[in-house]
């Protein structure tokens, strides 16, 4: 068994043509699988929560905070 693998953006017309190599003989069976990740059903909300972060004062308060927390250790050499 031999295996060939392809990452492909899926097309507007959501059909993709696959080559089959040469050296694979005419009507031998062949498996295609498709793998695809499935959008959450929340993942507008969750890019809409992480949008209003940006403007979040105690978030971004708890940023600068971390920061300064780290602002020595990020000048030191490992």
């Amino acid at each position: 068994m031999e295996a060939i693998k392809q990452i492909v953006r899926t097309p507007k017309n959501h059909e993709i043509r696959i080559k089959i190599p040469d050296h694979v003989p005419e009507n031998d069976p062949v498996e295609i699988i498709i793998f695809f990740r499935k959008k959450p059903e929340d993942y507008d909300k969750k890019i809409d929560e992480l949008r209003s972060a940006m403007k979040d004062e105690l978030f971004l308060s708890d940023l600068r905070e971390i920061a300064e927390d780290f602002e020595n250790i990020d000048f030191e050499e490992w």
